[in-house]
Protein backbone atom coordinates (compact mmCIF):
# COMPACT_ATOMS: atom_id res chain seq x y z
CA UNK A 1 0.00 0.00 0.00
CA UNK A 2 1.12 3.49 -0.75
CA UNK A 3 1.70 6.12 1.87
CA UNK A 4 -1.37 8.12 0.74
CA UNK A 5 -3.60 5.03 1.04
CA UNK A 6 -2.32 4.24 4.55
CA UNK A 7 -2.83 7.84 5.59
CA UNK A 8 -6.38 7.77 4.21
CA UNK A 9 -7.16 4.52 6.08
CA UNK A 10 -5.67 5.95 9.27
CA UNK A 11 -7.81 9.09 8.93
CA UNK A 12 -10.94 7.01 8.35
CA UNK A 13 -10.17 4.95 11.46
CA UNK A 14 -9.65 8.10 13.53
CA UNK A 15 -13.00 9.47 12.29
CA UNK A 16 -14.73 6.19 13.15
CA UNK A 17 -13.12 6.16 16.61
CA UNK A 18 -14.16 9.77 17.26
CA UNK A 19 -17.73 8.97 16.20
CA UNK A 20 -17.81 5.90 18.44
CA UNK A 21 -16.57 7.93 21.42
CA UNK A 22 -19.11 10.67 20.69
CA UNK A 23 -21.95 8.11 20.61
CA UNK A 24 -20.74 6.35 23.76
CA UNK A 25 -20.32 9.64 25.63
CA UNK A 26 -23.80 10.90 24.75
CA UNK A 27 -25.99 7.79 24.37
CA UNK A 28 -27.42 7.63 27.90
CA UNK A 29 -27.99 11.39 28.16
CA UNK A 30 -29.80 11.53 24.82
CA UNK A 31 -31.88 8.44 25.62
CA UNK A 32 -32.99 9.93 28.95
CA UNK A 33 -33.74 13.28 27.35
CA UNK A 34 -35.95 11.64 24.73
CA UNK A 35 -37.54 9.24 27.23
CA UNK A 36 -38.61 12.14 29.42
CA UNK A 37 -40.45 13.59 26.44
CA UNK A 38 -42.07 10.50 24.93
CA UNK A 39 -42.42 8.45 28.13
CA UNK A 40 -41.96 5.11 26.41
CA UNK A 41 -38.74 3.08 26.51
CA UNK A 42 -39.15 1.42 23.09
CA UNK A 43 -39.96 4.69 21.36
CA UNK A 44 -37.10 6.42 23.16
CA UNK A 45 -34.64 3.75 22.01
CA UNK A 46 -35.80 4.09 18.40
CA UNK A 47 -35.70 7.89 18.53
CA UNK A 48 -32.25 7.85 20.14
CA UNK A 49 -30.98 5.75 17.26
CA UNK A 50 -32.68 8.10 14.78
CA UNK A 51 -31.05 11.09 16.51
CA UNK A 52 -27.56 9.64 16.17
CA UNK A 53 -28.18 8.70 12.55
CA UNK A 54 -29.22 12.29 11.80
CA UNK A 55 -26.19 13.63 13.66
CA UNK A 56 -23.69 11.34 11.97
CA UNK A 57 -25.10 12.17 8.55
CA UNK A 58 -23.93 15.73 9.28
CA UNK A 59 -20.64 14.77 10.88
CA UNK A 60 -19.02 18.04 9.88
CA UNK A 61 -20.83 19.45 12.96
CA UNK A 62 -18.84 17.10 15.21
CA UNK A 63 -15.56 19.03 15.13
CA UNK A 64 -16.16 20.87 18.42
CA UNK A 65 -17.50 18.26 20.85
CA UNK A 66 -18.95 20.81 23.32
CA UNK A 67 -20.98 22.48 20.59
CA UNK A 68 -21.77 19.09 19.05
CA UNK A 69 -23.26 17.84 22.35
CA UNK A 70 -25.56 20.88 22.46
CA UNK A 71 -26.39 20.42 18.78
CA UNK A 72 -27.14 16.73 19.42
CA UNK A 73 -29.53 17.69 22.24
CA UNK A 74 -31.41 19.96 19.86
CA UNK A 75 -31.67 17.17 17.30
CA UNK A 76 -32.97 14.86 20.05
CA UNK A 77 -35.54 17.42 21.22
CA UNK A 78 -36.77 18.07 17.70
CA UNK A 79 -36.89 14.34 16.90
CA UNK A 80 -38.95 13.66 20.05
CA UNK A 81 -41.32 16.57 19.41
CA UNK A 82 -41.78 15.51 15.77
CA UNK A 83 -42.56 11.99 16.96
CA UNK A 84 -45.21 13.27 19.38
CA UNK A 85 -46.76 15.37 16.64
CA UNK A 86 -46.97 12.36 14.32
CA UNK A 87 -48.48 10.14 17.04
CA UNK A 88 -51.30 11.78 18.90
CA UNK A 89 -51.31 8.97 21.46
CA UNK A 90 -48.20 7.80 23.21
CA UNK A 91 -48.10 4.83 25.54
CA UNK A 92 -46.10 5.38 28.71
CA UNK A 93 -44.06 2.89 30.66
CA UNK A 94 -41.92 3.22 33.75
CA UNK A 95 -38.19 3.41 33.11
CA UNK A 96 -37.77 1.52 36.40
CA UNK A 97 -39.34 -1.50 34.67
CA UNK A 98 -36.14 -1.95 32.68
CA UNK A 99 -34.08 -4.91 33.78
CA UNK A 100 -31.40 -3.81 36.22
CA UNK A 101 -28.72 -6.47 36.69
CA UNK A 102 -27.80 -5.01 40.09
CA UNK A 103 -31.28 -5.23 41.57
CA UNK A 104 -32.45 -8.34 43.30
CA UNK A 105 -35.98 -9.71 43.12
CA UNK A 106 -36.33 -9.20 46.88
CA UNK A 107 -35.79 -5.43 46.50
CA UNK A 108 -38.87 -5.21 44.29
CA UNK A 109 -41.70 -6.32 46.53
CA UNK A 110 -45.19 -6.37 44.97
CA UNK A 111 -46.10 -3.32 47.06
CA UNK A 112 -43.06 -1.37 45.85
CA UNK A 113 -43.76 -2.29 42.25
CA UNK A 114 -47.41 -1.25 42.55
CA UNK A 115 -46.61 2.05 44.27
CA UNK A 116 -43.91 2.88 41.71
CA UNK A 117 -46.28 2.04 38.87
CA UNK A 118 -49.11 4.14 40.32
CA UNK A 119 -46.77 7.09 40.94
CA UNK A 120 -45.39 6.83 37.43
CA UNK A 121 -48.86 6.66 35.89
CA UNK A 122 -50.01 9.61 38.00
CA UNK A 123 -47.07 11.73 36.81
CA UNK A 124 -47.43 10.59 33.19
CA UNK A 125 -51.11 11.55 33.23
CA UNK A 126 -50.20 15.02 34.45
CA UNK A 127 -47.47 15.44 31.84
CA UNK A 128 -49.89 14.48 29.07
CA UNK A 129 -51.93 17.60 29.84
CA UNK A 130 -49.02 19.79 28.75
CA UNK A 131 -48.14 20.80 25.22
CA UNK A 132 -44.98 19.27 23.79
CA UNK A 133 -43.00 22.47 24.28
CA UNK A 134 -44.33 22.99 27.84
CA UNK A 135 -43.38 19.41 28.72
CA UNK A 136 -39.89 19.82 27.23
CA UNK A 137 -39.30 23.14 28.98
CA UNK A 138 -40.55 21.87 32.34
CA UNK A 139 -38.49 18.68 32.20
CA UNK A 140 -35.30 20.39 31.07
CA UNK A 141 -35.64 23.14 33.69
CA UNK A 142 -37.08 21.30 36.71
CA UNK A 143 -35.83 17.74 36.21
CA UNK A 144 -32.55 18.23 34.35
CA UNK A 145 -31.81 21.49 36.16
CA UNK A 146 -30.78 23.36 33.02
CA UNK A 147 -30.71 27.16 33.18
CA UNK A 148 -33.36 29.00 31.17
CA UNK A 149 -30.73 30.09 28.63
CA UNK A 150 -29.88 26.46 27.81
CA UNK A 151 -33.54 25.47 27.62
CA UNK A 152 -34.13 28.37 25.22
CA UNK A 153 -31.27 27.15 23.03
CA UNK A 154 -32.62 23.58 23.04
CA UNK A 155 -36.11 24.73 22.12
CA UNK A 156 -34.87 27.40 19.72
CA UNK A 157 -36.84 30.19 21.38
CA UNK A 158 -36.31 33.13 23.71
CA UNK A 159 -35.83 32.96 27.50
CA UNK A 160 -39.14 34.79 27.91
CA UNK A 161 -40.89 32.08 25.90
CA UNK A 162 -39.24 29.41 28.04
CA UNK A 163 -40.42 31.14 31.22
CA UNK A 164 -43.92 31.31 29.75
CA UNK A 165 -43.89 27.59 28.84
CA UNK A 166 -42.66 26.67 32.33
CA UNK A 167 -45.20 28.89 34.08
CA UNK A 168 -48.05 27.48 31.99
CA UNK A 169 -46.85 23.92 32.60
CA UNK A 170 -46.62 24.46 36.36
CA UNK A 171 -50.11 25.98 36.49
CA UNK A 172 -51.61 23.11 34.48
CA UNK A 173 -49.78 20.53 36.58
CA UNK A 174 -50.84 22.22 39.85
CA UNK A 175 -54.49 22.22 38.73
CA UNK A 176 -54.16 18.55 37.81
CA UNK A 177 -52.79 17.75 41.28
CA UNK A 178 -55.56 19.74 42.97
CA UNK A 179 -58.26 17.87 41.02
CA UNK A 180 -56.70 14.51 41.97
CA UNK A 181 -56.70 15.19 45.72
CA UNK A 182 -59.32 13.18 47.61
Amino acid sequence: MGEATQSSLSGAQETHDAQSRFIADNMRRIFLQIYRVVGNVDDAQDLTQETFIKALQRQDQLKDLEKAAHWLSRIASNTAIDFLRRHSRVSFSDIDDLADPLSTPASNSPEQILLRSERSQYMADGLRLLTDRERMALIMRDVDGLPAEDVAKHLNCSKATVRSHIANARIKFQRYLERRKP
